[in-house]
């Protein structure tokens, strides 16, 4: 499958036994959001081991390394360190029954779900050949163990001074695992992954016994009103052509079935890939939630509340270039793919190349069994998306296949790394 790895790659082979129990390791001790303690522990041993300069505490539990030989260009390696609250289902011997404290104090079963733990050994791969063989390369490298990529913690660690206390890049790198098969990846030219908006919002009904429903206002029915009359935003004010997703993730109402309760919540998540879509789909969105609360004779508005979210993730097309070449190199032309149109999940990597006004490039490689995916060609792939029956990231059945995805993540950090890196006597 490797068809050209940089030299670097050399010691992979040994590498990878122990790349594997740190893995296995990492996934049967998953940590939520800002809760990275163990993992940054871990991290922050590892690349201290290595030879790499360390600061742990970055963001509240990130971990930068920095590692120089000679003079020569900067590259920023980025992985995501957190967990999901989500129970396990993988059946895998090393499978998580890690519990935790979320934010509002309930105790929640945590999970690799969406292959962050991938993304660490990958990186502990790269960084340990890098420290390894100095002598093969020339620059900078600066290795960022980001956390809380699911709730956007790339803004705590640049609001933690990560300008002016690292050096700065002159191109930032990043990847995820992805539920398709091992040994292909792909990534785009401009916007690769799409912004996300989430919106917290509270109903305000007037509460009473079930039997009289009629001295009340029910914001349950409020509620329903409005998750139904949300699903005509994308089927009836988005053009065909164009990419939005509106999902109504959480409704909370009432304690028992004979009482009609005051208020009822809703979570709601927005998908879209251009900054003019975005504002007409968040226009759209808070206009049937004021006219369902007022079509139900509400007591008062509802309160709208915007959460953390995602910006666009946008690839400089230069340095894709760059980085698709590398993939080719360690994959074969064949299964190093251009995607056709940004995919709707969404990251804070971006966050990074945009604070320190550098290129960046973001991209995803196959973490699945290939054998699950018999009779399908890269073009059904590309063309139909994974089929429903393959889990995919935040599934509790996501279980990337840790031989060969951790060789390939490795060598794909190495080769991209290695467009920019010098070279020695140049």
């Amino acid at each position: 499958m490797n068809h050209a790895s940089h030299p670097l790659a050399a010691g992979l082979p040994a590498l990878l036994p122990d790349l594997r129990d740190v893995y296995e390791d990492l996934h049967a001790h998953p940590e939520l959001s800002f809760q990275e303690k163990r993992t940054a522990q871990i991290v922050a041993g590892k690349l201290r081991d290595q030879g790499w300069d360390v600061t742990e505490g970055v963001g509240a539990t990130g971990v930068v390394g920095v590692l120089r030989s000679g003079e020569g260009p900067t590259v920023l390696l980025r992985a995501d360190m957190d967990g999901l609250p989500v129970r396990e289902e993988t059946g895998l011997p090393y499978a998580s029954t890690v519990t935790a404290l979320n934010d509002q104090g309930e105790t929640v079963p945590v999970m690799h779900a969406c292959g962050h733990d991938v993304h660490v050994t990958c990186l502990l791969g790269a960084t340990a050949l890098l420290a390894a063989d100095r002598e093969s390369w020339r620059g900078t490298v600066v290795a960022v163990f980001q956390p809380a990529e699911e709730v956007g913690g790339a803004p705590s660690m640049i609001e933690d001074g990560f300008l002016e206390r690292f050096p700065r890049p002159d191109v930032c790198l990043g990847q995820h695992v992805a539920p398709i098969p091992v040994g292909f990846a792909g990534t785009r030219h401009g916007t690769v992954m799409s912004a996300s908006d989430n919106l917290h919002v509270r109903l305000f009904g007037t509460g009473g016994h079930g039997s009289s429903p009629e001295t009340t206002v029910d914001p349950v029915v409020m509620a329903a009103a409005i998750v139904m009359r949300l699903q005509t935003v994308v089927s009836r004010e988005v053009g065909a052509t164009q990419m939005a997703v509106v999902t109504v993730g959480a409704l909370r109402a009432g304690t028992k079935e004979n009482i009609i309760p005051d208020t009822a919540d809703l979570k709601i998540n927005i998908r879209s890939a251009t900054p003019a879509m975005r504002e007409k789909v968040l226009t759209a969105v808070k206009r049937i939630i004021r006219a369902e609360a007022e079509a139900s004779a509400a007591p008062r508005e509802p309160e709208i509340t915007e959460l953390p979210g995602f910006p666009v993730t946008v690839n400089d097309p230069e340095a894709t270039d760059k980085v698709l070449a590398a993939m080719a190199q360690v994959l074969g032309p064949e299964r190093a793919f251009t995607l056709p149109h940004a995919l709707p999940g969404s990251e804070d990597f971006g966050t990074f190349g945009s604070a320190l006004g550098v290129p960046s490039v973001f991209w995803h490689f196959g973490g699945l069994d290939p054998a699950s995916f018999e009779g399908f060609r890269l073009e059904d792939l590309i063309d139909q998306g994974v089929p429903a029956d393959i889990p995919g990231n935040h599934s509790p059945r996501f279980a990337p296949l840790a031989e060969p995805a951790l060789d390939t993540g490795v060598r794909l950090l190495l080769n991209a790394a290695a467009e920019w890196l010098g070279h020695p006597g140049t």
